[in-house]
């Protein structure tokens, strides 16, 4: 490998596990030299998800569960270097911005934990970190993160690209062309309402190859009442989270008995819809 080499670890709002990414860059080039998945054990997913909502002992919880998210990080990082071949001398820094349990950028702040000096101290690698809080402080959302990236790799000088990114939201990178600026902001849900909707019914973390949803058909009424959600017709920049589009927002929603597949089903057809109506109204 002749580039500086960069770690990437993300845990987004899937809650499935932690994702792991060799990065080489030499110049402007990027390429993706090695990556590694760690599920999530059951335990942890729970105390995530516990965490999204205000409870007892709080500061305790998030401590403990900050500690045991950097070690399965270290953990990955040790497999993801062992899959390269490569000693952690040999690698600049690791990216990671932690875990989001809280996000209200309308009201300046959003909390990610994890505990980078841990991860380091486990690693022998510098971290970086915090990736969000300076932008909320200028105003901004803080989210979504990739924008600068998708820029960088993905921008033509005469095609207007929209890149989109599907994890428990879905986000848009908007990269126009003649000097215009890039734009980002999250779309609404992507598989978050549907993973929530499967765990509730089936017990499944979620809908595999979305084989659920096609047994199922779109039960308008019910699509047309899940778009009226204000969050729709905000006009970027925006940003959303498991604090808007909960289990609880779906459920004060569905206002008759109707099949569960076709609930599943309608709201795979929110995520498309949603998504799409994005680009058309502030992407083109």
């Amino acid at each position: 490998m002749d580039g500086a080499l960069f770690i990437g670890l993300m845990s987004g709002t899937s809650l499935d596990g932690v994702d792991a990414v060799l990065l080489e860059t030499v110049a402007h080039e990027y390429r993706v030299s090695h990556s590694h998945f760690n599920a999530f054990s059951p335990e942890i997913r729970q105390q995530l998800l516990g965490l999204h909502h205000s409870g007892d002992n709080e500061l305790e919880r998030v401590a403990a569960v900050a500690n045991a998210l950097s070690h399965l990080y270290a953990d990955t990082v040790v497999q993801l270097l062992a899959k390269a071949g490569i000693r952690n001398t040999a690698v600049q820094a690791i990216g990671c911005h932690g875990q989001t349990i809280r996000h209200r950028p309308e009201i300046g702040f959003t909390l990610q934990i994890g505990n980078p000096a841990l991860l380091a101290e486990l690693t022998g690698i510098t971290v970086v970190a915090d990736f969000r809080s300076r932008d909320i402080a200028a105003g901004g959302q803080g989210a979504p993160l990739v924008p600068a990236f998708h820029q960088a790799v993905f921008q033509h000088a005469s095609i207007h690209r929209v890149v989109i990114n599907i994890g428990g939201i879905a986000n848009l990178t908007s990269l126009p062309v003649n000097g215009q600026p890039v734009s980002g902001f999250d779309s609404g849900p992507g598989n978050m309402l549907m993973d929530a909707w499967i765990e509730r019914i089936r017990g499944q973390a979620y809908d595999k190859d979305g084989l659920w949803a096609g047994e199922g058909k779109v039960i308008e009424p019910l699509l047309q009442e899940l778009l009226t959600e204000p969050f729709f017709t905000l006009s970027p920049p925006k940003s959303t989270g498991r604090d808007l589009f909960s289990l609880a927002w779906l459920i004060n929603r569905i206002s008759k008995n109707y099949a569960d597949a076709d609930i599943q089903r309608t709201l795979l057809e929110l995520t498309a819809q949603t998504i799409a109506n994005a680009v058309r109204r502030y992407c083109v």
